[in-house]
């Protein structure tokens, strides 16, 4: 093997890499784009649409909770619970385990579901249908390729949150 040859692989893989950056850079613009449309059609703001697909998957939820889970400070969260509970998004209700009487969590209404998925049905029925080429082998590395993806960036996130 030549000395010129020993280092195409490691050319090619960081080719890759980067390739990969760029595609999930993209990937993060085009679904910032689709968010912000359904957002508007839902008349809410993007910020609004972001924490209620965080109390949908993680609710219900203190307010704290979810404000450090969105990367929010306490008095911008309470704008945007405000902003859902009155659009008829979201439900605060006393905490009854809780200690301080006054804690409460928070909790999507399920009814308004139908709502957001059929704006996201076009969304989904394309990625319906470009999975189906993936073999099962395939599809399991891309899943645990996105998990750690998005570990990394849950990472990255909250360091720069606690710089």
């Amino acid at each position: 093997m030549s000395p010129a040859s020993s280092g195409e692989p490691a050319r090619r893989g960081r080719r890759f890499a980067n390739e990969i950056k760029d595609s999930l850079r993209e990937l993060s613009n085009q679904l910032s784009l689709l968010n912000h449309q359904v957002s508007g059609h839902l008349e809410l703001k993007d910020v609004d649409l972001d924490c209620l697909e965080l109390i949908t998957r993680h609710g219900p939820v203190s307010p704290s909770a979810l404000a450090r889970r969105a990367g929010l400070h306490p008095a911008t969260m309470t704008g945007v619970l405000d902003r859902l509970q009155k659009s008829g998004w979201i439900v605060r209700e006393r905490d009854p385990e809780a200690t301080d009487r006054r804690a409460v969590t928070v909790r999507a209404l399920r009814d308004r579901n139908a709502e957001v998925f059929q704006l996201y049905s076009g969304m989904n029925s394309t990625m319906d249908e470009l999975l189906a080429d993936y073999s099962e082998a395939e599809l399991k590395l891309l899943v645990e390729f996105l998990q750690r993806t998005t570990s990394a960036g849950r990472t990255a996130t909250e360091a720069l949150g606690s710089a």
